[in-house]
């Protein structure tokens, strides 16, 4: 459980084997919730001797939320959850999440973010606004509008996009790598031929060499960032 200023929310912990204190990583969900996908993706990180935390960033709407995107009801539900999400309280309760993982007895005291869709704008406003010591966000939506917070990131930030993604087009794309381009701090990939969700273990869009080539360079930055 972890506490904010208006309340607790749970997350989802996975620990390394080891007894060697590790980097940590704070995962933002996608619009599912903290579902079978997003604790995959901690059970992967943990593996590869990160410790790995993903809070219920929905909780003030409904907790554990736990959604897939095989039907058209998640899929509504999803977007429901998502209209009604507070971009501010989610940074925030991301920022706690961050300080909660440094003070872990399992956590050498680094930290990193990573995020997926609405987890990927997400994963940008961390790099932004907290002392996260790096950042990956994977097909973040509505970073084209938020081009004003790339002034501020100073740490590691690596940005993975689907080339033919639905939800951000052509034209965001391009003006997210002009808006970001004077930023030494900022890595975009650019992944040609694949839609929204490429990375979601076992969503629909899944593509696994786009996805093995993405969390390749993630894991490569956690391993020079937080070691």
């Amino acid at each position: 459980m972890i506490k904010c200023p208006d309340g607790q929310f749970m997350a989802y912990l996975a620990r390394p084997t080891g007894s060697v204190k590790t980097g940590g990583v704070v995962v933002a969900q996608e619009i599912f919730g903290v579902n079978a996908a997003m604790r995959t993706v901690c059970d992967r990180l943990a593996a590869q001797n990160l410790v790995a935390l993903c809070p219920d960033l929905f909780w003030r709407q409904e907790r554990n939320v736990n959604l897939t995107d095989r039907t058209q009801a998640e899929w509504d539900k999803a977007f429901k959850l998502f209209q009604g999400f507070n971009l501010e309280q989610g940074v925030a309760d991301l920022a706690v999440s961050i300080a909660h993982l440094r003070a872990d007895d399992g956590c050498n005291g680094l930290v990193g973010g990573v995020g997926y869709c609405l987890g990927g704008l997400l994963a940008y406003l961390v790099a932004s606004r907290t002392n996260v010591d790096c950042a990956v966000g994977y097909y973040g939506v509505n970073i084209d509008a938020m081009l004003a917070e790339a002034k501020r990131i100073q740490n590691p930030l690596m940005l993975h996009v689907a080339e033919e993604d639905h939800f951000v087009s052509k034209e965001a794309q391009a003006k997210i790598r002009d808006g970001l381009k004077s930023n030494a701090s900022v890595t975009i990939h650019s992944y040609p031929g694949v839609d929204h969700a490429f990375a979601r273990p076992e969503g629909q869009k899944f593509d696994r060499a786009a996805a093995d080539l993405a969390d390749r360079r993630t894991l490569t930055s956690f391993k020079q960032h937080l070691s």
